[in-house]
Protein backbone atom coordinates (compact mmCIF):
# COMPACT_ATOMS: atom_id res chain seq x y z
CA UNK A 1 0.00 0.00 0.00
CA UNK A 2 1.36 3.42 -0.96
CA UNK A 3 2.03 5.96 1.76
CA UNK A 4 1.64 9.71 1.38
CA UNK A 5 3.10 12.31 3.74
CA UNK A 6 0.81 15.31 4.16
CA UNK A 7 2.79 18.18 5.66
CA UNK A 8 0.53 20.47 7.76
CA UNK A 9 -2.41 19.03 9.64
CA UNK A 10 -4.73 21.89 10.47
CA UNK A 11 -8.43 22.23 9.77
CA UNK A 12 -7.84 23.07 6.11
CA UNK A 13 -5.63 20.01 5.47
CA UNK A 14 -8.21 17.56 6.87
CA UNK A 15 -9.98 17.06 3.49
CA UNK A 16 -6.63 16.29 1.83
CA UNK A 17 -5.80 13.63 4.42
CA UNK A 18 -9.28 12.16 3.94
CA UNK A 19 -8.78 12.06 0.17
CA UNK A 20 -5.47 10.22 0.57
CA UNK A 21 -7.34 7.56 2.53
CA UNK A 22 -10.23 7.50 0.06
CA UNK A 23 -7.76 6.66 -2.72
CA UNK A 24 -6.58 3.59 -0.84
CA UNK A 25 -3.31 4.99 0.49
CA UNK A 26 -1.96 5.27 4.01
CA UNK A 27 -1.72 8.85 5.28
CA UNK A 28 1.21 10.13 7.31
CA UNK A 29 0.53 13.58 8.74
CA UNK A 30 2.95 16.05 10.35
CA UNK A 31 1.96 19.20 12.19
CA UNK A 32 3.13 21.29 15.11
CA UNK A 33 0.43 20.39 17.63
CA UNK A 34 -0.47 17.05 19.22
CA UNK A 35 -4.18 17.81 18.86
CA UNK A 36 -3.98 18.81 15.19
CA UNK A 37 -7.41 18.30 13.54
CA UNK A 38 -6.13 16.20 10.61
CA UNK A 39 -4.40 13.73 12.96
CA UNK A 40 -7.79 12.15 13.67
CA UNK A 41 -7.94 10.88 10.06
CA UNK A 42 -4.31 9.90 9.43
CA UNK A 43 -2.78 6.44 9.85
CA UNK A 44 0.44 7.84 11.32
CA UNK A 45 0.89 11.19 13.08
CA UNK A 46 4.08 13.05 13.91
CA UNK A 47 4.47 16.34 15.76
CA UNK A 48 6.73 18.59 13.69
CA UNK A 49 6.91 22.21 12.63
CA UNK A 50 6.00 22.48 8.93
CA UNK A 51 8.97 24.83 8.53
CA UNK A 52 11.42 22.20 9.82
CA UNK A 53 12.67 20.62 6.60
CA UNK A 54 15.07 18.14 8.18
CA UNK A 55 12.56 16.89 10.73
CA UNK A 56 9.96 16.31 7.99
CA UNK A 57 12.57 14.57 5.85
CA UNK A 58 13.28 12.16 8.71
CA UNK A 59 9.56 11.50 9.07
CA UNK A 60 9.27 10.72 5.37
CA UNK A 61 12.23 8.35 5.60
CA UNK A 62 10.88 6.70 8.75
CA UNK A 63 7.63 5.72 7.05
CA UNK A 64 9.06 5.09 3.59
CA UNK A 65 6.54 7.34 1.85
CA UNK A 66 6.01 7.34 -1.89
CA UNK A 67 4.76 10.95 -2.06
CA UNK A 68 4.83 14.27 -0.20
CA UNK A 69 2.06 16.85 -0.51
CA UNK A 70 0.24 19.74 1.15
CA UNK A 71 -2.54 22.18 0.35
CA UNK A 72 -4.01 25.47 1.57
CA UNK A 73 -0.69 26.31 3.27
CA UNK A 74 1.96 28.59 1.76
CA UNK A 75 4.56 28.03 4.44
CA UNK A 76 4.56 24.24 3.92
CA UNK A 77 5.30 24.45 0.18
CA UNK A 78 9.13 24.84 0.45
CA UNK A 79 9.31 21.98 2.94
CA UNK A 80 7.27 19.68 0.69
CA UNK A 81 9.53 20.52 -2.27
CA UNK A 82 12.71 19.95 -0.22
CA UNK A 83 11.64 16.59 1.21
CA UNK A 84 10.44 15.30 -2.16
CA UNK A 85 13.67 16.39 -3.86
CA UNK A 86 15.80 14.65 -1.25
CA UNK A 87 13.84 11.42 -1.73
CA UNK A 88 13.71 11.63 -5.53
CA UNK A 89 9.91 11.89 -5.54
CA UNK A 90 7.70 13.98 -7.87
CA UNK A 91 8.00 17.63 -6.86
CA UNK A 92 7.63 21.16 -8.17
CA UNK A 93 11.23 21.69 -7.01
CA UNK A 94 12.71 24.10 -4.50
CA UNK A 95 13.31 26.78 -7.12
CA UNK A 96 9.65 26.96 -8.14
CA UNK A 97 8.57 26.60 -4.52
CA UNK A 98 10.56 29.76 -3.76
CA UNK A 99 9.12 31.56 -6.77
CA UNK A 100 5.55 30.78 -5.72
CA UNK A 101 6.04 31.71 -2.05
CA UNK A 102 8.40 34.70 -2.19
CA UNK A 103 6.45 37.76 -3.30
CA UNK A 104 9.56 39.67 -4.34
CA UNK A 105 10.83 36.86 -6.58
CA UNK A 106 7.42 36.57 -8.24
CA UNK A 107 7.23 40.35 -8.75
CA UNK A 108 10.62 40.28 -10.48
CA UNK A 109 9.57 37.30 -12.62
CA UNK A 110 6.41 39.07 -13.75
CA UNK A 111 8.26 42.27 -14.59
CA UNK A 112 10.80 40.32 -16.66
CA UNK A 113 8.01 38.67 -18.65
CA UNK A 114 5.87 41.76 -19.20
CA UNK A 115 3.09 40.78 -16.81
CA UNK A 116 1.25 43.52 -14.92
CA UNK A 117 2.35 44.16 -11.32
CA UNK A 118 2.36 47.36 -9.26
CA UNK A 119 5.58 49.29 -8.69
CA UNK A 120 7.50 47.57 -5.89
CA UNK A 121 10.73 47.50 -3.93
CA UNK A 122 12.52 45.13 -1.57
CA UNK A 123 13.27 47.04 1.62
CA UNK A 124 15.67 46.00 4.38
CA UNK A 125 15.27 49.09 6.57
CA UNK A 126 12.63 51.59 7.59
CA UNK A 127 14.56 54.25 5.70
CA UNK A 128 14.42 52.28 2.44
CA UNK A 129 10.66 51.80 2.87
CA UNK A 130 10.12 55.50 3.55
CA UNK A 131 12.26 56.53 0.59
CA UNK A 132 10.38 54.26 -1.81
CA UNK A 133 7.00 55.49 -0.54
CA UNK A 134 8.20 59.08 -0.85
CA UNK A 135 9.39 58.45 -4.41
CA UNK A 136 6.01 57.01 -5.45
CA UNK A 137 4.09 59.80 -3.75
CA UNK A 138 1.09 57.48 -3.31
CA UNK A 139 -0.36 55.07 -0.78
CA UNK A 140 1.70 51.93 -0.49
CA UNK A 141 1.21 48.52 1.05
CA UNK A 142 3.89 46.80 3.13
CA UNK A 143 4.03 42.99 3.19
CA UNK A 144 6.25 40.20 4.50
CA UNK A 145 8.14 38.41 1.75
CA UNK A 146 6.60 34.99 2.26
CA UNK A 147 4.01 34.81 5.02
CA UNK A 148 0.35 33.80 4.74
CA UNK A 149 -3.14 34.71 6.02
CA UNK A 150 -2.52 38.47 5.56
CA UNK A 151 -0.35 38.57 8.67
CA UNK A 152 1.99 41.55 8.80
CA UNK A 153 0.27 43.35 5.91
CA UNK A 154 -0.23 47.10 6.37
CA UNK A 155 -1.42 49.97 4.19
CA UNK A 156 0.70 53.10 4.61
CA UNK A 157 -1.05 56.39 3.91
CA UNK A 158 2.13 58.44 4.39
CA UNK A 159 5.82 57.41 4.27
CA UNK A 160 6.24 58.03 7.98
CA UNK A 161 3.84 55.18 8.78
CA UNK A 162 6.63 52.74 7.89
CA UNK A 163 8.23 53.28 11.29
CA UNK A 164 5.16 51.95 13.06
CA UNK A 165 4.78 48.72 11.09
CA UNK A 166 8.15 47.75 9.58
CA UNK A 167 9.43 45.53 12.38
CA UNK A 168 6.20 43.56 12.69
CA UNK A 169 5.88 43.07 8.92
CA UNK A 170 9.52 41.93 8.71
CA UNK A 171 9.01 39.51 11.60
CA UNK A 172 6.68 37.44 9.40
CA UNK A 173 9.27 37.18 6.59
CA UNK A 174 11.43 34.07 6.61
CA UNK A 175 14.57 36.22 6.96
CA UNK A 176 12.92 38.34 9.71
CA UNK A 177 14.67 41.37 8.21
CA UNK A 178 13.03 42.57 5.00
CA UNK A 179 9.67 43.44 3.47
CA UNK A 180 8.23 44.23 0.10
CA UNK A 181 6.68 47.67 -0.38
CA UNK A 182 4.49 48.35 -3.40
CA UNK A 183 1.99 50.83 -4.72
CA UNK A 184 -1.45 50.22 -3.27
CA UNK A 185 -3.99 49.43 -5.99
CA UNK A 186 -7.54 50.66 -5.47
CA UNK A 187 -9.32 48.39 -7.96
CA UNK A 188 -11.66 45.42 -7.53
CA UNK A 189 -9.92 42.24 -6.37
CA UNK A 190 -10.37 38.68 -7.62
CA UNK A 191 -9.16 35.19 -6.78
CA UNK A 192 -8.47 32.50 -9.37
CA UNK A 193 -8.07 28.82 -8.48
CA UNK A 194 -6.64 26.46 -11.04
CA UNK A 195 -4.80 23.23 -11.78
CA UNK A 196 -1.88 22.16 -13.97
CA UNK A 197 -2.60 19.11 -16.11
CA UNK A 198 0.08 17.72 -18.44
CA UNK A 199 1.94 21.02 -18.42
CA UNK A 200 -1.10 23.17 -19.20
CA UNK A 201 -2.71 25.39 -16.60
CA UNK A 202 -6.50 25.61 -16.37
CA UNK A 203 -8.15 28.40 -14.39
CA UNK A 204 -11.19 26.73 -12.87
CA UNK A 205 -12.93 29.08 -10.44
CA UNK A 206 -12.92 32.87 -10.13
CA UNK A 207 -14.30 34.96 -7.29
CA UNK A 208 -14.92 38.67 -6.92
CA UNK A 209 -13.80 39.82 -3.48
CA UNK A 210 -15.18 42.28 -0.98
CA UNK A 211 -13.31 43.50 2.08
CA UNK A 212 -14.10 44.70 5.59
CA UNK A 213 -14.71 48.44 5.68
CA UNK A 214 -12.25 48.86 8.55
CA UNK A 215 -9.43 46.86 6.88
CA UNK A 216 -9.24 46.65 3.10
CA UNK A 217 -6.51 43.98 3.30
CA UNK A 218 -8.88 41.37 4.77
CA UNK A 219 -11.54 39.71 2.61
CA UNK A 220 -15.12 39.63 3.87
CA UNK A 221 -16.69 37.87 0.87
CA UNK A 222 -15.64 35.81 -2.16
CA UNK A 223 -18.43 35.43 -4.73
CA UNK A 224 -17.66 32.67 -7.26
CA UNK A 225 -19.20 32.61 -10.72
CA UNK A 226 -18.16 31.52 -14.20
CA UNK A 227 -18.60 34.97 -15.67
CA UNK A 228 -19.20 38.53 -14.56
CA UNK A 229 -21.05 41.17 -16.57
CA UNK A 230 -18.74 43.92 -15.26
CA UNK A 231 -15.39 42.20 -15.79
CA UNK A 232 -13.87 40.03 -18.52
CA UNK A 233 -13.25 36.69 -16.82
CA UNK A 234 -12.11 35.15 -20.10
CA UNK A 235 -9.24 37.65 -20.19
CA UNK A 236 -8.44 36.99 -16.52
CA UNK A 237 -8.21 33.25 -17.21
CA UNK A 238 -5.83 33.93 -20.09
CA UNK A 239 -3.59 36.15 -17.96
CA UNK A 240 -3.47 33.63 -15.13
CA UNK A 241 -2.88 30.59 -17.35
CA UNK A 242 -0.04 32.37 -19.14
CA UNK A 243 1.68 33.31 -15.88
CA UNK A 244 1.63 29.77 -14.48
CA UNK A 245 2.82 28.22 -17.72
CA UNK A 246 5.65 30.76 -18.06
CA UNK A 247 6.69 29.88 -14.51
CA UNK A 248 6.92 26.23 -15.54
CA UNK A 249 4.89 24.72 -12.71
CA UNK A 250 4.90 21.00 -13.64
CA UNK A 251 1.75 19.96 -11.76
CA UNK A 252 -0.45 20.87 -8.82
CA UNK A 253 -3.02 23.40 -7.72
CA UNK A 254 -2.76 27.19 -7.85
CA UNK A 255 -4.42 30.10 -6.08
CA UNK A 256 -3.94 33.63 -7.40
CA UNK A 257 -5.21 37.08 -6.51
CA UNK A 258 -5.51 39.96 -8.96
CA UNK A 259 -6.74 43.54 -8.96
CA UNK A 260 -8.41 45.26 -11.90
CA UNK A 261 -6.99 48.71 -12.56
CA UNK A 262 -7.18 50.92 -15.65
CA UNK A 263 -8.46 48.10 -17.85
CA UNK A 264 -5.84 45.52 -16.84
CA UNK A 265 -5.55 42.69 -14.33
CA UNK A 266 -2.56 43.18 -12.01
CA UNK A 267 -1.14 40.29 -10.00
CA UNK A 268 -1.43 40.68 -6.23
CA UNK A 269 0.06 37.27 -5.42
CA UNK A 270 0.02 33.66 -6.58
CA UNK A 271 0.70 30.39 -4.76
CA UNK A 272 1.38 26.78 -5.75
CA UNK A 273 -1.49 25.46 -3.64
CA UNK A 274 -5.26 25.73 -3.61
CA UNK A 275 -7.26 28.50 -1.97
CA UNK A 276 -7.73 28.24 1.79
CA UNK A 277 -10.87 28.08 3.91
CA UNK A 278 -12.32 25.18 1.88
CA UNK A 279 -11.91 26.85 -1.53
CA UNK A 280 -9.84 24.10 -3.15
CA UNK A 281 -11.31 21.24 -1.14
CA UNK A 282 -15.01 22.16 -1.38
CA UNK A 283 -15.83 25.12 -3.61
CA UNK A 284 -13.79 24.26 -6.72
CA UNK A 285 -15.17 20.68 -7.00
CA UNK A 286 -18.69 21.96 -6.24
CA UNK A 287 -18.57 24.46 -9.09
CA UNK A 288 -16.61 22.51 -11.69
CA UNK A 289 -17.01 18.81 -10.99
CA UNK A 290 -13.20 18.50 -11.08
CA UNK A 291 -11.81 16.18 -8.40
CA UNK A 292 -8.70 18.32 -8.02
CA UNK A 293 -7.42 16.53 -4.89
CA UNK A 294 -7.54 13.19 -6.67
CA UNK A 295 -5.47 14.61 -9.53
CA UNK A 296 -3.03 16.26 -7.11
CA UNK A 297 -2.44 13.08 -5.11
CA UNK A 298 -2.08 10.94 -8.24
CA UNK A 299 0.46 13.44 -9.59
CA UNK A 300 2.66 13.36 -6.48
CA UNK A 301 2.49 9.55 -6.60
CA UNK A 302 3.69 9.66 -10.20
CA UNK A 303 0.43 8.28 -11.64
CA UNK A 304 -1.06 9.98 -14.70
CA UNK A 305 -4.36 8.13 -14.99
CA UNK A 306 -6.24 10.86 -13.10
CA UNK A 307 -5.02 13.51 -15.53
CA UNK A 308 -6.34 11.51 -18.46
CA UNK A 309 -9.82 11.83 -16.98
CA UNK A 310 -9.60 15.62 -16.66
CA UNK A 311 -12.09 17.66 -18.65
CA UNK A 312 -11.98 21.44 -18.51
CA UNK A 313 -15.46 22.52 -17.35
CA UNK A 314 -17.39 24.65 -19.78
CA UNK A 315 -19.59 27.60 -18.80
CA UNK A 316 -21.57 26.79 -15.67
CA UNK A 317 -24.48 28.62 -14.07
CA UNK A 318 -23.82 27.46 -10.51
CA UNK A 319 -22.42 30.10 -8.16
CA UNK A 320 -20.96 29.89 -4.65
CA UNK A 321 -19.97 32.26 -1.90
CA UNK A 322 -17.46 32.17 0.93
CA UNK A 323 -18.87 34.74 3.34
CA UNK A 324 -16.91 35.73 6.43
CA UNK A 325 -18.75 36.87 9.54
CA UNK A 326 -17.90 40.00 11.48
CA UNK A 327 -18.33 41.39 14.97
CA UNK A 328 -21.04 44.04 14.98
CA UNK A 329 -19.22 45.79 17.78
CA UNK A 330 -15.46 45.64 18.24
CA UNK A 331 -14.98 44.08 21.67
CA UNK A 332 -18.65 43.26 22.17
CA UNK A 333 -19.84 40.21 24.13
CA UNK A 334 -22.05 37.58 22.46
CA UNK A 335 -25.26 37.26 24.46
CA UNK A 336 -27.17 34.90 22.15
CA UNK A 337 -26.77 33.13 18.79
CA UNK A 338 -30.04 32.66 16.93
CA UNK A 339 -30.75 30.66 13.78
CA UNK A 340 -27.62 28.52 13.82
CA UNK A 341 -29.52 25.22 13.56
CA UNK A 342 -31.71 26.49 10.73
CA UNK A 343 -28.72 27.70 8.72
CA UNK A 344 -26.86 24.41 9.14
CA UNK A 345 -29.93 22.50 7.93
CA UNK A 346 -30.37 24.58 4.76
CA UNK A 347 -29.35 22.34 1.81
CA UNK A 348 -27.87 25.36 0.01
CA UNK A 349 -25.47 26.04 2.88
CA UNK A 350 -22.45 23.79 2.50
CA UNK A 351 -20.85 24.75 5.79
CA UNK A 352 -21.24 27.13 8.72
CA UNK A 353 -18.15 27.62 10.87
CA UNK A 354 -18.23 29.67 14.07
CA UNK A 355 -15.08 30.46 16.06
CA UNK A 356 -17.07 31.69 19.07
CA UNK A 357 -19.91 30.90 21.42
CA UNK A 358 -22.26 32.71 23.76
CA UNK A 359 -20.34 34.70 26.34
CA UNK A 360 -17.28 35.23 24.12
CA UNK A 361 -15.96 38.71 23.39
CA UNK A 362 -15.60 39.41 19.66
CA UNK A 363 -13.18 41.78 17.94
CA UNK A 364 -12.73 43.03 14.41
CA UNK A 365 -10.32 40.92 12.36
CA UNK A 366 -6.65 41.95 12.29
CA UNK A 367 -5.69 39.32 9.70
CA UNK A 368 -7.29 36.39 7.89
CA UNK A 369 -6.82 34.02 10.83
CA UNK A 370 -8.62 36.26 13.32
CA UNK A 371 -11.92 36.33 11.42
CA UNK A 372 -14.70 35.00 13.65
CA UNK A 373 -16.29 32.52 11.25
CA UNK A 374 -17.75 31.93 7.81
CA UNK A 375 -20.37 30.15 5.80
CA UNK A 376 -20.25 28.61 2.32
CA UNK A 377 -23.43 28.61 0.26
CA UNK A 378 -24.26 27.91 -3.37
CA UNK A 379 -27.06 28.30 -5.89
CA UNK A 380 -27.84 27.04 -9.37
CA UNK A 381 -27.94 30.67 -10.49
CA UNK A 382 -26.65 34.01 -9.26
CA UNK A 383 -30.16 34.99 -8.17
CA UNK A 384 -30.71 31.79 -6.23
CA UNK A 385 -27.46 32.29 -4.37
CA UNK A 386 -28.22 35.95 -3.68
CA UNK A 387 -31.58 34.93 -2.22
CA UNK A 388 -29.91 32.28 -0.03
CA UNK A 389 -27.38 34.81 1.25
CA UNK A 390 -30.17 37.23 2.16
CA UNK A 391 -31.98 34.42 4.02
CA UNK A 392 -28.81 33.55 5.99
CA UNK A 393 -28.29 37.19 6.93
CA UNK A 394 -31.87 37.36 8.26
CA UNK A 395 -31.75 33.99 10.02
CA UNK A 396 -28.34 33.94 11.69
CA UNK A 397 -28.32 36.60 14.39
CA UNK A 398 -25.44 37.27 16.74
CA UNK A 399 -26.77 39.31 19.62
Amino acid sequence: MERVLVIAGGEWQTPLVKKVKELGCEAVNSNLYEDSPAFAYADFCEVADVLDKERNLRIAQKYGVQAVVTDESDIAIPTVAYVAEKLGLPTIGSERAALFTNKYLMRCFCREHGLKVPEFALCHTVQEAEEFAQKLGKRVIMKPLDSQSSRGVYILDVPGDAKQYFDEAASYSSDHASVIVERYMEGTEFTVDGIVVQGRHHSLAISEKKHYAYNSSIASELFFSYDNERFDYRRLREVNDRLVELAGLPFGLTHAEYKFENGDFYLVEIAARGGGTRISSHIVPLLTGVDNYRILIKDVLGHRDAEQEFRMPGPYARCAVLKFLDAKQDGGVVRRILGEKEVRENPRVLELHLEFGEGDRLYHAKDDRSRIGFYIAYGESRQELTDTMAWVERTLQIL
